[in-house]
C-alpha cells in the first residue's frame, strides 16, 4: 500500500496522531481509513522495517515515512481524528503534495492486512441519511396533520414553522412561490395539514418537511384552551379598555419583571439607561418559562407592590416604583404559555401600579398582553414606551424654549406698540398740543375762508364786469329818463311841499317842550314857549295870553 508522508509536532510522543493519506488508487470503494496513536505508529514501523532509522530534523518538525504491515494492529491502537488510508493492492510510495520526500528508498512492501475502525466524514454521514429518506417512497409525498408552532417569514418571502403533536415536532419549509399561491397563511396554534415531501438540508444537517400545499385542519388543543379562558376572562370584564391606565411621562422608577439570566434584562436595562438615565431600575426576578413559571410571575409582582409600599412608608418617594415592565423574549406558544396562565392575567389586572407587557415578538399574543395597561411588540418596545427618549425631550424643550422667546418677543413687541400707542395719545391729548392743533385748524379754516372768499370776489367781479358789459349801451338813455322824472317829481313836490307852504308866508307852530306841531290855540296855553318855523328858518316865541 502506497503512502504519503506525514509530519506531527516534536513534542512528546505520547498522546499525539500521526495522519497519513494513501497515494493514488485504482478503487477508492477499497479504501479503508485507520488511526492510532502515533507512539504505536512507530512501534509498527519499526518492527516492519528494522533496518529504517528515523531522521530527526534540526526544526521544530521532523518527518517519517510508514508503510502498509499485513499485521492486524495491536490492541493499544485507538481511533483519533487523523487517519491513515489503506488500500488493497500493494504500490511504490508515492508521495503527495504536501509530502516530503526522503533520501532512502523505501524496501518492497508486503501485502498489508487489515486492521482498524471504519471512520465517516460529516459529510458521508448526511449524503448517506439524505440517500436513504430520498429513497423511501413514504417520504417523497406526504401529508401531516400537526399544530403549528412558530412561525417566521424571512426577507426572501419563504415560510419557516413547525408543525407539531404531543410527542414531536417537524420542522417545515414553505418557499415563496408556494406559499404566495395559497390563500392560506400558517398562524401559531393552528391545526393544519401540509402536503409536501420530507428531504435532508446537507449544511445543517437537519429533515425538513418542505411544503407544497398547506390547509387548515382546526385549532390545536393550546388554541382553544387560550381562546376558551380569553372568552370567559374577556365576559368578567378584565380587559376592558375602560380599565387601562396611563403611563408616567417622567418615571422616576421602574419596576421590571422578568428573567435576570435572560437576554431580554440586558436589552429591557440597556434600552432605559440609553433613552432616560435618570430612572432608577428594579428587578424583580421570577421564571418567565415553565410549570411554576405563573405562580413565580404573581410573586414577583407582588413582590413589587410591597416594595412600593414600603418605599411610601419610609418616604422615599424617588425610589418607590410608578410602572412595571412585564417582559419575556420570544418563542412557541408553550414557551409562552406561563402569560396564558388565569392567575398570572388576574395579578397584572389587579397590580397597583400601571403595568406595559412586551411578551415574545410582535406576532407573539398573550392573555397578558390584554390584561396589561399598554402592550408593546418586545421587550425593547415595552421600554421604549415606558420612559421618554432623551433626545426627543430635549429637542422638545429646545423647541419649547424657542417657542417661549418667540412668544415673549412678540409679547413685548405687542406691549412696546402699545406703549407707543398710548404715548402718542397723551401726546395728543397735552395742551400745547391741544393748542397747536386748534392752531393748525383755525390756520386750515383760514387758508379755506380766504381761498373761499377770493374765489367769491373773482366770481362777483367776473358777474359785475357781466353786468356793466350789458349796462353801457343803454345806462345813458335810463338816466337821462330817470333824471327828467327826478326833475318832474321835484318841480311837483316843490309846489306841493311845506317850504312852498312857509314861501307863501306861513308858519309851523311847535311846542318847544315836546316838539309837537300846534293845531290848536288850546294847546299851546299861556306861558307856553314855543319854536315857529317860517320860510327863511325858525325864531321861539311864548304865549302870554290866551287871546290876542
Amino acid at each position: 500500500m502506497p503512502l504519503a508522508m506525514a509530519e506531527f509536532g516534536s513534542t512528546a510522543d505520547s498522546g499525539r496522531c500521526l495522519s497519513l493519506t494513501a497515494g493514488p488508487a485504482t478503487s477508492r470503494a477499497a479504501e479503508t481509513r485507520w488511526i492510532w496513536p502515533a507512539r504505536a505508529r512507530r512501534s509498527l514501523d519499526r518492527e516492519a522495517r528494522p533496518g529504517r532509522r528515523h531522521k530527526r530534523s534540526s526544526g521544530a518538525q521532523r518527518k517519517v515515512r510508514l508503510v502498509g504491515s499485513d499485521r492486524e494492529p495491536p490492541d493499544w491502537a485507538l481511533p483519533a481524528w487523523d487517519t491513515i488510508d489503506v488500500v488493497g493492492e500493494p504500490a511504490r510510495p508515492t508521495p503527495t503534495a504536501a509530502a516530503i520526500p526522503t533520501a532512502a528508498a523505501s524496501p518492497t512492501v508486503p501485502p498489508p492486512g487489515r486492521f482498524g475502525l471504519r471512520i465517516l466524514a460529516v459529510s458521508e454521514v448526511t449524503r448517506a441519511v439524505r440517500e436513504a429518506v430520498r429513497g423511501d417512497d413514504r417520504l417523497r409525498d406526504v401529508w401531516v396533520e400537526g399544530e403549528v408552532g412558530r412561525v417566521t417569514i424571512s426577507s426572501a418571502g419563504h415560510g419557516y414553522f413547525t408543525l407539531k403533536d404531543e410527542r414531536s415536532q417537524l420542522s417545515c419549509v414553505w418557499f415563496r412561490d408556494d406559499r404566495l399561491a395559497s390563500a392560506f397563511e400558517p398562524q401559531a396554534g393552528l391545526r393544519v395539514i401540509a402536503h409536501g415531501r420530507v428531504d435532508v438540508f446537507d449544511s445543517q444537517g437537519v429533515y425538513q418537511l418542505y411544503v407544497v400545499d398547506l390547509q387548515p385542519a382546526g385549532f390545536g388543543d393550546l388554541a382553544l384552551k387560550f381562546e376558551a379562558t380569553k372568552a370567559r376572562l374577556a365576559a368578567e370584564g378584565l380587559f376592558d379598555r375602560a380599565r387601562k391606565r396611563a403611563l408616567p411621562e417622567r418615571p422616576a422608577t421602574i419596576a421590571v419583571v422578568t428573567s435576570p439570566t435572560g437576554a431580554v434584562w440586558h436589552d429591557v436595562s440597556t434600552v432605559l439607561r440609553r433613552r432616560w438615565p435618570l430612572t432608577q431600575v428594579v428587578l424583580s426576578p421570577c421564571l418567565v418559562q415553565g410549570e411554576g413559571a405563573p405562580q413565580s410571575i404573581v410573586r414577583a409582582l407582588g413582590r413589587v407592590e410591597r416594595w412600593a409600599e414600603r418605599c411610601g412608608k419610609d418616604g422615599r418617594i424617588a425610589d418607590a416604583p410608578v410602572t412595571t415592565i412585564l417582559a419575556r423574549g420570544g418563542g412557541s406558544l408553550e414557551d409562552l404559555w406561563a402569560f396564558n396562565d388565569e392567575r398570572v392575567v388576574r395579578a397584572i389586572v389587579a397590580h397597583a401600579l400601571p403595568i406595559v407587557a412586551g411578551i415574545g415578538h410582535e406576532t407573539d399574543v398573550t392573555l397578558a398582553d390584554f390584561a396589561a395597561d399598554v402592550r408593546a411588540a418586545t421587550p425593547s418596545a415595552a421600554a421604549e414606551l415606558a420612559v421618554p427618549d432623551r433626545a426627543a425631550f430635549a429637542l422638545a424643550l429646545a423647541g419649547n424654549a424657542e417657542a417661549l422667546e418667540r412668544r415673549m418677543t412678540r409679547q413685548l413687541g405687542a406691549a412696546a406698540v402699545g406703549l407707543a400707542v398710548e404715548r402718542r395719545a397723551l401726546d395728543r391729548l397735552s395742551p400745547s398740543a391741544q393748542l397747536g392743533q386748534a392752531r393748525e385748524r383755525a390756520g386750515v379754516l383760514l387758508d379755506r375762508a380766504t381761498r373761499s372768499l377770493l374765489a367769491r370776489l373773482i366770481e362777483l367781479r367776473g358777474a359785475q364786469e357781466r353786468l356793466g358789459a350789458r349796462l353801457d349801451p343803454i345806462a345813458p338813455a335810463r338816466l337821462a329818463a330817470a333824471h327828467a322824472a327826478l326833475e318832474r317829481h321835484a318841480a311837483a313836490l316843490a309846489v306841493l311841499g311845506p317850504q312852498a307852504t312857509l314861501e307863501r308866508g306861513y308858519a309851523i307852530v311847535r311846542r318847544q317842550a315836546d316838539g309837537r306841531i300846534v293845531r290848536d290855540p288850546v294847546q299851546a296855553p299861556p306861558g307856553s314857549r314855543l319854536a315857529v318855523r317860517v320860510a327863511a328858518g325858525e325864531l321861539a316865541a311864548t304865549v302870554d295870553d290866551e287871546k290876542p
